[in-house]
């Protein structure tokens, strides 16, 4: 088409019909930019092909992560709430002053709420890797990039809410790490040897004296009280913010 104006212009041109010659050079400038203007549709057209396939990828691993997390943010949840209702079973024992305790008893207590460590270790590998190459930006729900960015900063918050329950556990075990309490006892009563060989002591050390210690009842309270805090203000929280996540999630993938 443009080779067959080119020559029409030209004839235009050589019969000195300069008016015609406008109007078909004027064909030829629109033809021209129709041309571009649907190569640039056409471009535009497969490049949100890949961005939109890009995305569904971002999403579907995002997905996978979240799913995970759950799972492991309900099992750290009941964790938690085992710690702290075995400490409060044994605030309860000292506070009641006939209260019939065995030592066997008291250490499986010990050992149920004060074994495990309590960290939330979410899977964000892909979410971070997003967020450190910029590919978070490929994310065209605006509120769902919202709720991700606010994911990383809440992580963050209760790490600092772990940190403090494990000072308060460790105050608690440190009670045992004199020569008035033993780990072995807690050990022999549970028949929990983590795997060490120890003979059978003829007298065992009594850690049931603990009961009457002020400060191992502060800091059992202590305990408890930021276990609490961590399941209320922030791990339950949690829960719903990463449940929204998913809902959106499932919402955007196709």
């Amino acid at each position: 088409m443009i080779r067959f104006l080119r020559k029409v212009r030209h004839k235009l041109v050589a019969d000195n019909k300069v008016g015609k010659y406008l109007i078909y050079a004027l064909g030829e400038i629109i033809l021209v930019v129709i041309g571009i203007l649907i190569a640039v549709a056409i471009n535009n057209s497969q490049q949100n092909k890949v961005l939109q396939k890009k995305e569904q990828t971002y999403l579907k691993g995002l997905k996978s992560e979240f799913v995970t997390s759950r799972l492991k943010l309900a099992e750290l949840i009941d964790v938690n709430k085992q710690n702290y209702l075995g400490a409060k079973k044994i605030l309860e024992d000292i506070s009641n002053p006939s209260t019939t305790l065995t030592e066997k008893e008291f250490s499986e207590l010990l050992f149920k709420s004060f074994s495990f460590d309590i960290s939330f270790n979410a899977n964000n590998s892909l979410l971070n890797e997003m967020i450190n190459s910029g590919s978070l930006k490929d994310i065209s729900n605006d509120q769902l990039r919202i709720y991700l960015t606010n994911w990383v900063s809440t992580i963050e918050d209760i790490s600092g809410q772990e940190k403090e329950l494990g000072i308060q556990r460790a105050k608690v075990l440190d009670m045992f790490r004199t020569d008035k309490n033993s780990i072995r006892t807690i050990l022999e009563q549970t028949s929990l040897n983590s795997g060490i060989s120890l003979s059978k002591r003829e007298q065992s050390v009594s850690n049931l004296n603990l009961l009457e210690s002020l400060e191992f009842e502060n800091n059992i309270l202590m305990f408890y009280l930021t276990s609490q805090a961590t399941e209320q203000s922030h791990y339950i929280p949690l829960m719903k913010q990463l449940n929204l996540i998913l809902y959106t999630l499932e919402l955007e993938i196709r």
